[in-house]
């Protein structure tokens, strides 16, 4: 099967050199996702909104690679302080509700300061 790459727009991808997501047979890996509007390259301060943002960034690459939310297996996510915590449970709690992928969580320093949440998710079609 043909490897698909998908983008989301970001110049960081080429630079980095990584796609946003990667689509080989059944599975779609998305990369770590920040909470950037990536159509205006702006980070909100609250990690609820980046948590949003993420999560929106990530639905739309699993789109254009041919899967939904539904079909995510696994799911990490990474937030500067644990107190963080809490708000970005409340987001994927509900878009996760029904689907309830394996999921952990892990406390660390991310790239750049503004950045709160990362999140990167694994979808399996089968």
């Amino acid at each position: 099967m043909p490897r698909k790459l998908i983008s989301s727009g970001s110049p960081f991808e080429r630079t980095a050199g990584y796609s946003r997501a990667v689509v080989q047979g059944n599975w779609c890996f998305v990369a770590g996702t920040t909470g950037y509007d990536y159509a205006r390259m702006v980070m909100p301060e609250d990690v609820s909104s980046q948590a949003e943002n993420a999560l929106a960034t990530i639905e739309k690459a699993l789109a254009e690679g041919g899967f939904a939310m539904s079909e995510v297996v696994r799911a990490t996510y990474y937030v500067t302080q644990a107190e963080h915590a809490d708000a970005v449970f409340a987001v994927t709690g509900r878009i996760f509700w029904d689907i309830r992928p394996a999921a952990t969580l892990l406390v660390c320093d991310l790239l750049k300061p503004e950045m709160k949440v990362e999140i990167e998710v694994t979808a399996f079609r089968g």
